[in-house]
């Protein structure tokens, strides 16, 4: 009887624990540093624009921009509101930080954006924060934020 309580206990707490586990501690070293972003770690769960380019796993170009960086940072600020589970950390002039969860497993992913001023050019950085693959999401993150987004 102890037995089968054990292991019905178990098989409940498990997911339950693992669900919680999953989202991990907010990074505290993010953000706009000598003016750029935090490099990618070795893993493949992340992608910048501020990756050498030969870095074909982490690197993807920088967006140009050419209307007013308030202008630009409202429209891609309502973009990213609009999509699902998101949501705004810290925002300033030029630079917006995210958090996006993944619907299931409650993943975390960090998530920034520095729209530099003097090269009118939209930088970000997208990283999960727990884990080694994300299957290419931060990627596909970035290409749909950024598809025909007109700034």
């Amino acid at each position: 009887m102890k037995t089968e309580f054990l292991i019905t206990l178990i098989g409940i707490a498990s997911p339950l624990l693992f669900f919680v586990d999953c989202t991990g501690t907010r990074p505290n070293d993010l953000g706009i540093r000598s003016g750029k972003l935090l490099e990618c770690p070795s893993t493949p769960n992340c992608v910048s624009s501020y990756t050498d380019p030969s870095d074909k796993e982490h690197f993807r170009a920088p967006a140009p921009y050419t209307k007013p960086t308030s202008e630009a940072v409202a429209i891609l600020k309502q973009r990213i509101l609009e999509t699902p589970r998101t949501k705004i950390i810290k925002e300033e002039n030029n630079y917006l930080y995210v958090e996006f969860t993944s619907f299931l497993m409650r993943y975390v992913d960090d998530v920034e954006f520095y729209f530099d001023e003097k090269t009118k050019q939209l930088h970000f950085r997208s990283a999960s924060r727990l884990g080694k693959s994300d299957f290419g999401v931060n990627r596909k993150r970035i290409e749909t934020l950024l598809k025909d987004l007109t700034i």
